[in-house]
């Protein structure tokens, strides 16, 4: 299948400046935007940035990547025969792009490594050799990397990543908010030894290069992660990171120890760096990012006060709660200016679950020196689209997953009305 789709705008940016300044945990800081302005695709942007919507209507655009030559791949979440990838190939006008579709799973993760583009499902990975021209050059026929990953019907996106020696890193949500007997129960406690550890709530590694391999021949990389749904492989530092999604529920499940407040912004969403052996301490702690310490989960006798974990790791940076952190890139171009060499831009999907306003529905910018994570700041901001949001159905826009181009523009997709957008810099 394919049409045409018309570049939404050649865009500007405006002499107008608006101040975003996100309090929570401490950890972020003020940065000057420019106003959300229609013709830059109604996105706030820091000064010097524009962006262009190259693509709409395509559904559910989950996860992005794009080759080396400009072509974008985008993992849509449909279960619509030929319509589970799209590829967006740019016209010689550089107004149009050519859209195909093909694949029939539904699904998040998409990257591309070598001459292969790996996809998933919500139970396995595939991928696709490529040409020359990094075009697929069958795509109805994907070789399967691997298959019988668990799916029960939460946080069941496989999302996934590659390192430089071939070895795959997919993520395998917990099928659990909190490992409750009851989940997501007023009260329930959570469930001894937590079986689902075995099989999930946790990074699978594989070989990227072996076909129908199961989880016998994968290795659980890290444990005790909830829901992972950004993550890279930080090339600088040779080392996985991840954002996860943190837990929901303190105060709906556990009003005795938790307030109203707290129950909005506690817990933390993290960013860990992870080696392997490593344990995050979900379902037993969570992160307080207000405290900045491991707290002892109610369901396991915590009552918001106790410390525990002190065999899990730390997070390396921490943000607001319930923000839903989609996508996770590190930055290795050279078209945006030299603060941004190495950083991490990280896609906020939104929240869902805040009982006064929602907070997320930005792409934010956390500058690394030394391998070490700064304050984070709101890079790309209005992608809902209005002011003090109460639910996700009133977004225009969620941004989910990043990509790098090969010109250093970043790409951004939107899973409601299937967006994608282009953010590059020009300095004026």
């Amino acid at each position: 299948m394919k049409t045409k789709i018309v570049l939404l705008g050649c865009l500007s940016v405006i002499a107008l400046f608006t101040e975003t300044c996100f309090a929570d945990n401490g950890d972020s800081v003020m940065l000057r935007h420019t106003a959300a302005d229609p013709d830059n695709a109604g996105l706030k942007l820091p000064a010097g940035f524009k962006a262009q919507a190259i693509a709409e209507n395509l559904g559910q655009a989950r996860h992005i990547a794009v080759t080396p030559l400009g072509e974008v791949y985008i993992k849509v979440q449909t279960p619509k025969p030929g319509k589970a990838i799209a590829v967006l190939h740019p016209n010689t006008d550089g107004k149009t792009y050519e859209v195909k579709t093909f694949g029939t799973y539904r699904g998040t993760g998409i990257t591309i490594k070598g001459n292969y583009l790996y996809t998933s499902s919500d139970e396995e990975v595939y991928r696709y050799p490529l040409n020359d021209r990094y075009e697929v050059i069958n795509p109805d026929q994907p070789e399967k990397v691997v298959t019988g990953l668990i799916n029960r019907h939460q946080h069941e996106a496989k999302a996934l990543t590659l390192d430089n020696d071939g070895n795959l890193y997919v993520n395998i949500g917990a099928y659990s908010n909190s490992c409750q007997v009851q989940d997501r129960e007023k009260g329930s406690k959570g469930i001894p030894g937590c079986p689902i550890l075995d099989s999930a709530a946790g990074i699978w590694r594989f070989r990227a290069d072996k076909e129908n391999q199961t989880y016998g021949d994968g290795t659980r990389y890290a444990t005790g992660l909830r829901n992972v749904m950004g993550l890279d492989w930080n090339k600088q530092l040779n080392q996985l990171f991840v954002m996860q999604h943190g837990r929901d529920g303190l105060y709906d499940m556990f009003p005795e120890y938790y307030s109203l407040q707290e129950g909005n912004e506690l817990p933390a969403e993290c960013m860990y760096a992870l080696k392997q052996g490593d344990n995050a301490g979900w379902p037993y702690i969570y992160y307080d990012g207000i405290q900045h310490k491991k707290i002892l989960s109610p369901e396991y006798g915590g009552d918001g006060k106790k410390t525990a974990g002190e065999n899990a790791i730390d997070p390396i940076a921490s943000f607001p709660a319930h923000m839903a952190p989609n996508g996770l890139l590190f930055y290795t171009g050279s078209q945006f200016p030299e603060r941004y060499k190495n950083g991490a831009f990280i896609a906020f999907h939104g929240s869902w679950n805040r009982q006064k306003g929602q907070k997320g529905y930005f792409v934010v910018f956390v500058p690394f020196k030394d391998g070490k994570p700064g304050k984070w700041e709101v890079f790309a901001d209005n992608f809902a689209g209005i002011e003090n949001i109460q639910s996700p159905s009133q977004a225009q826009h969620r941004p989910c997953g990043l990509a790098q181009g090969p010109d250093g523009a970043l790409y951004v997709t939107d899973d409601v009305k299937g967006t994608v957008y282009k953010i590059t810099y020009s300095g004026k």
